[in-house]
């Protein structure tokens, strides 16, 4: 099988650790198990002891029960029979797509989006059509152009909400709106929600698995809760079908998830509201910082995120977005993405939910950078 290149990963795997201003990460600024601790107020020396004593087996197959429970907390109709847990939300959206889609299937797919959505499908030489989101339309659907794409033999409408890497954010109406299109052709809706909850103003994000019976959630511990170190993800999804198909596939690309991994997730998500509590400031402030950089720099533009921790900035320069990427890099030491990695150009991804004085120092050599290009 033949699949093509994961830009956005094979770039963070080449520069990443190079980086001395990391304002390309997309996770809200990592806690350790030490905060861990104190946020969930766990006397420190019992709760180790207490692990200690755990015997390391392969653990529960479909989830912990204390971990399905935790995740069922995120939305309004989840059961624990609705949830399955993953590597990751990018094991989750891999094993949806490879349980559910066929090679004479239609898979409709947003676009800039995470490459798993149409890339996955189109290695299996499905039917993929785009549906561009742009920038005049504040990087949303278009959803005529939806109801012009799909047809009775589309299996499964993919979009991500709140999008990476735009951070637009799609309100309940059209949400509801994309239900109706994919009910009349009988597809799923895959949703990727990895940043479900990390909005700008306070209001509540709901789920597409809470509001299409072919809904299918999916999301981790990466973003939202800042513990991409512990792997976990889950597909949560009301539909009896898609939860046996993916078990039965789950069964060849994994066991179960890691014991260890399970017990921090499921202490994490019974401490869900402090750690939300926690990263809403954090995007929230830098946000405001990052706002009032660009409104400094003469040659950058952008459209207001208004969710999730990246946004894309669009630049006044002749020079391919991997090429002022690679030159920033080695000249300041600072890493954004490529708009190429997400099949944009003129652009690059920036993620500012890291420390504020990384978030700062960097966006000031990056403005040093620019002036070099005038």
């Amino acid at each position: 099988m033949k699949i093509k290149p994961f830009k956005v990963e094979q770039w963070m795997n080449e520069f990443e650790n190079d980086a001395i201003y990391n304002i390309a990460e997309t996770c809200v600024h990592s806690i350790t198990l030490n905060e861990l601790m104190e946020m969930s107020g766990e006397n420190p020396e019992e709760y180790w002891q207490k692990i200690s004593d755990i015997r390391l087996t392969y653990g529960h197959i479909e989830g912990s029960p204390e971990f399905k429970k935790g995740v069922c907390k995120l939305y309004k109709n989840m059961k624990e029979e609705n949830i399955l847990s993953t590597h990751g939300a990018i094991g989750a959206n891999h094993l949806v797509l490879y349980s559910l889609v066929e090679s004479t299937d239609r898979v409709v797919s947003v676009l800039p989006t995470y490459q798993q959505h149409y890339s996955i499908p189109e290695s299996f030489g499905a039917d993929v059509q785009i549906l561009r989101l742009r920038s005049e339309n504040n990087f949303l659907p278009d959803l005529n152009e939806l109801r012009a794409l799909v047809n009775s033999n589309t299996k499964i409408i993919n979009i991500n909400n709140p999008n990476n890497p735009s951070g637009s954010l799609m309100p309940e109406e059209m949400l509801r709106e994309i239900v109706e299109i994919a009910r009349g052709v009988d597809a799923y809706i895959l949703c990727d929600e990895v940043y479900r909850g990390l909005n700008q103003e306070e209001h509540y994000t709901k789920s597409i698995a809470d509001l299409y019976e072919k809904g299918i959630s999916v999301s981790s511990m990466s973003k939202v809760f800042s513990l991409a170190g512990l792997r976990m993800g889950w597909i949560a999804s009301p539909s009896k079908e898609v939860m046996q198909k993916c078990f039965e596939h789950r069964d060849y690309n994994m066991i179960s998830c890691g014991i260890l991994d399970e017990i921090f997730s499921a202490l994490a998500l019974k401490n869900a509201d402090k750690i939300l509590e926690r990263n809403q400031t954090i995007i929230r402030k830098n946000l405001a910082i990052l706002d009032k950089w660009i409104s400094e720099q003469p040659y950058i533009s952008y459209i207001k995120p208004k969710a999730g921790t990246t946004a894309l900035l669009y630049y006044d320069f002749d020079i391919p977005s991997r090429d002022l990427c690679v030159s920033l890099m080695k000249e300041k030491g600072v890493i954004l993405t490529p708009g190429s990695c997400f099949e944009l150009e003129k652009c690059v991804r920036i993620g500012y939910a890291c420390e504020i004085k990384e978030l700062e120092e960097g966006l000031e050599k990056l403005a040093e950078f620019l002036k070099t290009l005038e």
